[in-house]
């Protein structure tokens, strides 16, 4: 364990930090959204180049892991956070709303880096992708008409356009250089150890960019962090203690329960903003409660990942 890698979850909390000081200057909060794309897109880069193409086709085979995800991500999941909401929210109906867009969304990117700080099987997360992102487009506004009688539009190109530019984009990049590192032998390995290594620094420079971009919002706003505060983290801890019980009960290995984990607590905050705020224009604390939601949420993964290493150390 590298440097980076012992100190991974100080990095993480100091980049939130930093980010919510920083972001109170003007011209680094005006500019910071632009730089959280380019981030991403060096994070996933970097675990992809790390990943032989052949074991992202492995995923695709592991029924078992799909039918757990669907079940735990589109059914069990919307329900827990409709009467979280229900318990903790039903006196704020735009926030109850903009927590449920939260947890309905399973996340698409950063996900699988904590994945990978915590040993899980990333290309077992990868391969699952796809389908979350698809089924997920598909049921957000089934769940808003059920739920609160709510459906709005959003501009699906844009969304897709999201996708392609951190997720397609880094994947083949990354098998067009590994393919090419392949060549030179002498090289291929420092280049991917320098990648593999600088993946934490990425995330945190996208996390330091995200918060810096939203900062003074938050701060305008406490009292609707500590309002969405213990919701999200009973949230998080149920799954966190389902998935765990699932993984015994299916007898799935470390690295498989820690993709399920993972998959399932990791939220797609940025596409169900994108999509709150076009669906819900004159709703703002619908979108502030989107904006909140990785401010608890990334400090609970880099703990998360920590667990789970340490349940894994437990268990050899």
């Amino acid at each position: 364990m590298n440097i980076l890698e012992k100190f991974q979850t100080i990095i993480i909390f100091a980049a939130l930090i930093l980010g919510l000081l920083f972001g109170q200057v003007a011209i680094i909060s005006d500019n910071a959204s632009h730089f959280i794309v380019p981030f991403l897109f060096a994070m996933l880069f970097g675990v992809f180049l790390d990943i032989p193409l052949k074991d992202f086709t492995k995923g695709f085979s592991n029924f078992r892991f799909t039918r757990l995800t669907l079940l735990i991500n589109f059914i069990w999941t919307p329900l827990l956070a409709y009467f979280l909401g229900a318990i903790f929210l039903n006196q704020e109906p735009a926030l109850w709303i903009g927590f449920v867009m939260l947890m309905v969304t399973p996340c698409t990117d950063w996900y699988i880096v904590f994945t990978n700080i915590a040993r899980g099987n990333v290309p077992l997360s990868a391969s699952i992708l796809p389908l979350n992102l698809m089924v997920q487009l598909i049921l957000l506004p089934v769940y808003l008409l059920l739920f609160f009688g709510a459906s709005g539009t959003f501009d699906m190109g844009m969304l897709i356009e999201s996708i392609v530019y951190i997720v397609v984009l880094p994947f083949i990049l990354a098998q067009i250089v590994r393919y090419l590192l392949s060549k030179w032998n002498s090289i291929e390995k420092p280049v991917i150890s320098f990648f593999t290594s600088a993946q934490i620094i990425f995330l945190s420079l996208a996390i330091f960019c995200m918060f810096a971009s939203q900062g003074k919002l938050l701060l305008d706003n406490l009292m609707v962090v500590l309002i969405l505060l213990i919701p999200i983290l009973l949230f998080f801890i149920i799954n966190f203690l389902l998935v765990q019980f699932v993984g015994k009960i299916a007898k799935l290995a470390y690295k498989e329960c820690t993709s399920l984990c993972l998959t399932t607590l990791a939220r797609n905050s940025p596409i169900a903003l994108a999509i709150a705020v076009v669906a819900f224009p004159n709703e703002p604390l619908i979108a502030l409660a989107l904006v909140i939601g990785p401010l608890i949420e990334l400090p609970v993964l880099a703990i998360v990942s920590q667990v789970l290493l340490f349940i894994k150390e437990r268990a050899v």
